[in-house]
């Protein structure tokens, strides 16, 4: 007969309960916004040193931190995405956890920007959003309200402990409106591509798509809450 071997014994179920995970993706998730925040707030004040608060009109990166603007975006896209594969198990459960790290990340962001620059003093104050693959631009609060939908949803869903689909149907109702809300970001730099990089210099944005941007928003939310 064979004696059981001493030693640790493999868990196959979830390795930490719901509450302890959500806890841990969130303080994930602020502190690296804390980072995110505090890269923003030195780059203010080398770009704009007479008025960090003022992003428009629009200086240049030298090539150097334009750079590595472009990598540190990357790279926290790669952490984002390797916690949310480490945290959780399943399609849609990953992807929970993916949205959740990123709405939160993104929600704190301001938050701390507001904390240590009093930035921003506005509601539809116009930010740059992304980088890649050329430079976003938006009001704040639209990327805000998409991180809101993220960090509520992907919450709920890492919560739940009923077994989740996302339908075919769904899946391409959340495509349709992510395209949607991305290309109410890319558009307001769409004219300036043709002329080339120093065309961004002195730059100052117009009129966002909000039609655009909310029809993204309100298929995004409808793919979502689908979810069962």
């Amino acid at each position: 007969m064979r004696r059981p071997q001493a030693g640790i014994r493999e868990q196959r179920g979830p390795f930490m309960k719901p509450r302890a995970l959500l806890l841990w993706l969130a303080a994930y998730a602020i502190a690296m916004a804390l980072v995110e925040a505090a890269v923003v707030v030195h780059l203010r004040h080398v770009y704009y040193p007479e008025n960090p608060l003022a992003l428009f009109p629009l200086r240049l990166l030298s090539t150097g931190d334009l750079v590595l603007e472009l990598a540190r975006e990357l790279a926290t896209l790669v952490m984002m995405l390797a916690v949310a594969l480490l945290a959780a198990r399943g399609f849609v459960r990953r992807f929970a956890a993916f949205v959740y790290v990123f709405g939160l990340w993104d929600l704190f962001y301001y938050i701390w920007l507001k904390v240590y620059l009093g930035w921003p003093d506005r509601w539809l104050e116009w930010d740059i959003l992304f980088l890649i693959p050329w430079p976003w631009f938006g009001p704040w609060l639209a990327p805000a309200l998409i991180a809101l939908l993220f960090a509520l949803w992907g919450g709920w869903t890492l919560a739940t402990p009923a077994e989740l689909r996302l339908r075919r149907a769904d899946a391409l109702l959340f495509v349709t409106g992510t395209l949607l809300a991305l290309a109410s970001f890319l558009a307001p730099a769409w004219p300036l591509l043709a002329r080339g990089v120093a065309a961004f210099h002195g730059w100052t944005p117009g009129t966002f798509a909000w039609p655009l941007y909310l029809a993204g928003l309100a298929f995004v939310a409808t793919a979502l809450l689908r979810v069962r």
